[in-house]
């Protein structure tokens, strides 16, 4: 639009010399035509403030339509419209320099007072016409009008299209904020589950058998010592087994037997030794034993987690003597079966816990197998046992 005025303006400065020279009033078209494109070029402080919003240096969406801009801006733009009325006055050929000063004022002022500044334009821009026409012609009447219209109503759409195209922009941004929030909050919880879920089937289990293996030490230290030193020296090894877990939960949350590409079916053999004491005897069983090497690392995570958590129940609620781990793997799956002979609960209902005891290892169990896409089943009845059993399926073949 800038570029339009100055050519807009020399070239009804070389119309007017070309048509009319040496007449008395060229030296004053000239010094004015100079002075017009000076004060357009050169805009005061005010008048740039005033442009601000639309170079970027100022949102649009802070510059209220209904505020006028600061007084120097007004008196640059109430300059720049005398100047170009006088010579509009003098010569007729500088009215079409109207249109990138149309712009202008829909630019700097309030819509209502824009509008006016573009009748008074439009008026003067007809007047000229019609005083060059050298008489009454409909279509420079009813030209200037149009013209003026058209490029009112294309300023005020545009301003329309981008004030809802930044809404819809500040929507978005609010949007993905949020969603980032909710994002970091699901993450926050998850993370937290997982951590409660990992210090659960490690420290917490550790500390129960430390706890229940000193307590049976209690009870015969002095009626068979040396059942109680037995005790005391498995409570022992628990204890060094759960500082190894607890050394590798700072490390990186993996199962300490696991680490140094330990295999799951040894993985969990180590689990029933350690489990297997005078009121428990744990066994393990592996079908096609072969393949183990080849189970995923998360899938082996979370099958050595679930049994640690199976067999904690086992050990704290059933009343069981003897217990087995079934390591079943399928072409798709493989699944982990946990089988006991103790007083087994009807389905539906919790097993009585013990006394402390929060009920946190099932829900643990399922997550952990949903989080791999598998299932937790349990079956029970009362007098019968209990056996618990973890699918999860195995990644495709690439």
């Amino acid at each position: 639009m800038h570029v339009a005025f100055f050519l807009l303006l020399g070239g009804a400065l070389a119309r007017f010399l070309l048509r009319h020279p040496g007449e008395t009033r060229t030296p004053w078209i000239i010094a004015l035509s100079v002075v017009l494109a000076v004060l357009y070029a050169v805009p005061s402080a005010g008048a740039v403030r005033g442009h601000a919003g639309l170079s970027g240096r100022e949102p649009a969406r802070d510059r209220p339509r209904d505020r006028l801009p600061a007084v120097p801006g007004l008196g640059w733009l109430a300059a720049v419209v005398a100047v170009w009325m006088v010579l509009v006055l003098l010569a007729p050929s500088f009215a079409w320099c109207a249109v990138p000063l149309f712009y202008t004022g829909l630019r700097m002022l309030p819509t209502r007072a824009a509008l006016v500044l573009v009748v008074v334009l439009t008026v003067f821009v007809v007047a000229a016409q019609l005083r060059l026409a050298g008489g009454f012609d409909p279509n420079l009447l009813l030209a200037p009008p149009a013209v003026a219209a058209i490029a009112t109503a294309v300023f005020l759409q545009m301003e329309r299209q981008t004030a809802r195209q930044r809404a819809l922009i500040d929507d978005l941004i609010r949007t993905r904020r949020e969603l980032a929030a909710a994002e970091r909050r699901a993450g926050t919880l998850a993370e937290r589950q997982r951590l409660s879920m990992e210090i659960h089937d490690t420290l917490a289990q550790g500390l129960s058998s430390q706890q229940m293996l000193l307590q049976a030490a209690d009870r015969v230290w002095e009626s068979d010592p040396g059942k109680a030193r037995a005790h005391v020296r498995t409570a022992e090894a628990v204890t060094e087994h759960n500082l190894d877990e607890a050394r590798r939960f700072v490390h990186d949350l993996g199962p300490a037997d696991l680490a140094r590409g330990t295999a799951l079916d040894q993985a969990l053999r180590a689990l029933a030794r350690r489990e297997s004491g005078e009121r428990l005897t744990v066994r393990v069983h592996v079908d096609d034993a072969g393949r183990v090497p080849h189970v995923p690392d998360r899938v082996r995570s979370a099958l050595l987690r679930i049994a640690q958590g199976a067999l904690a129940n086992v050990r704290e609620h059933s009343g069981a003597r003897t217990a087995t781990l079934t390591l079943t793997l399928l072409d798709d799956q493989v699944v982990l079966d946990v089988a006991d002979d103790g007083r087994g609960f009807t389905p539906g209902e919790p097993p009585a816990a013990s006394p402390g005891a929060r009920g946190h290892g099932m829900p643990a169990m399922h997550a952990r197998a949903s989080q791999l896409g598998g299932t937790l089943t349990v079956e029970s009845a009362p007098a019968e046992g209990t056996v618990l059993s973890a699918a999860i399926p195995l990644e495709s073949p690439r």
